[in-house]
């Protein structure tokens, strides 16, 4: 597409991308005429006659460009469609510049905005292979695309991974994309984001997505090509735990720290011997997991899963107040009295009740 100094939009197609032809205005044309000298000695020119020739056909296809725009503008026209630039000989052999096309009147399409949404990936592998953990969705003019971003613990050159993307929406429909095949422009860092691939999947329902699980099949390295054939391990957090858990430990964080006395589960969701001090996977040292969970919230939020209303939960919250931070203790027993309000007029507040409680200890 060619734009003269005039602002007309000239194409020798029928189309121009991101606008509408709504009037057609006609056939339109600006030709030149050359002297007839110029083709008398043609065959005898020498090379500084010859750049002096094709200079003048320059000048002149550039003057008949310029006339074709004059009388497309003076139609109303914005753009020239079709555009052809020809030469012909007139008799006593001068030459003529044609420049023809036909005038039309643009409308510039109104640019849809993209369509994304982020989801984290809700299963993981305990073992140091690319780490599946966000999938990332965009569609732009109906095109939709996927690509899904890799925690890469050993800082390998990742060329390639396959795997099967399964994807869920609030209905708990699932739909399940086999065989991506994902590639990345930096393949040597931690967190390897995939480049967007297209992918059989309607634009609607981008929105609608609320879960994603990924399944890696196999992926290669500088080393070679690994198959995976282990089974990866869904979270057990609620959903927004979950995400909670993510924006406070990072996008590799699957599990909260938890300690038997001979073993210890790691954010990542590897499990470490109780002698080992930092995760042999992620590198988190446990002391730094210890140092938040002092109070043990989940045997209260258990407690209080077993009372029938929100007064026997707050009774809970009483019995546990001074073991909890004093910079938690206002906002939960400010859940309590909103609840206790609200009990009164929509009914059973407990689950939502235990849902808050939990989103304070999971941020904290």
């Amino acid at each position: 597409m060619k734009q003269v100094a005039m602002d007309i939009k000239m194409t020798t197609g029928s189309t121009f991308e991101g606008y509408e032809i709504v009037e057609y205005l006609g056939f339109v044309s600006g030709q030149i005429a050359l002297g007839s000298s110029l083709l008398s000695n043609i065959t005898e020119m020498t090379a500084q006659e010859s750049t002096t020739f094709t200079n003048k056909l320059q000048h002149a296809s550039d003057t008949a460009l310029d006339k074709l725009c004059k009388a497309a503008l003076k139609m109303g026209a914005n753009a020239i469609v079709g555009v052809a630039l020809n030469y012909t000989e007139f008799a006593s052999s001068s030459i003529g510049t044609v420049a023809s096309g036909t005038a039309v009147r643009l409308r510039q399409l109104e640019k849809k905005e993209a369509i994304t949404n982020r989801l984290y990936v809700s299963n993981y592998y305990t073992r140091m292979i690319p780490r599946p953990v966000q999938v990332r969705l965009e569609s732009e003019e109906g095109v939709v695309k996927i690509a899904t971003d890799f925690y890469n613990y050993n800082m390998d050159e990742v060329k390639a991974i396959r795997a099967d993307v399964a994807l869920t929406n609030f209905y708990d429909e699932k739909v399940v994309l086999q065989g991506l095949d994902f590639v990345f422009a930096k393949n040597n860092i931690t967190l390897l984001e995939a480049d967007f691939i297209e992918c059989k999947l309607e634009e609607k329902y981008i929105k609608m997505l609320k879960d994603a699980k990924v399944t890696v099949q196999k992926y290669v390295t500088g080393k070679g090509v690994f198959m995976c054939t282990d089974t990866p391990i869904n979270v057990s957090l609620s959903p927004q735990s979950f995400a909670a858990l993510k924006k406070k430990r990072g996008l590799d964080a699957f599990e909260k720290f938890k300690s038997d006395g001979s073993t210890w589960t790691c954010n990542c969701g590897h499990i470490n011997g109780a002698g080992a001090e930092e995760c042999s996977v992620c590198q988190r040292k446990e002391k730094d997991l210890k140092s938040n969970t002092s109070f043990d919230h989940e045997a209260m939020l258990d407690k209080m899963k077993t009372k029938k209303n929100v007064t026997e939960m707050k009774d809970v919250l009483m019995e546990n107040i001074k073991q909890i931070d004093a910079g938690l203790r206002m906002e939960l027993l400010e859940i309590m009295e909103s609840a206790l309000q609200y009990e009164k007029t929509r009914g059973d507040m407990t689950a939502t009740v235990i849902e808050k409680i939990e989103q304070v200890f999971d941020v904290n």
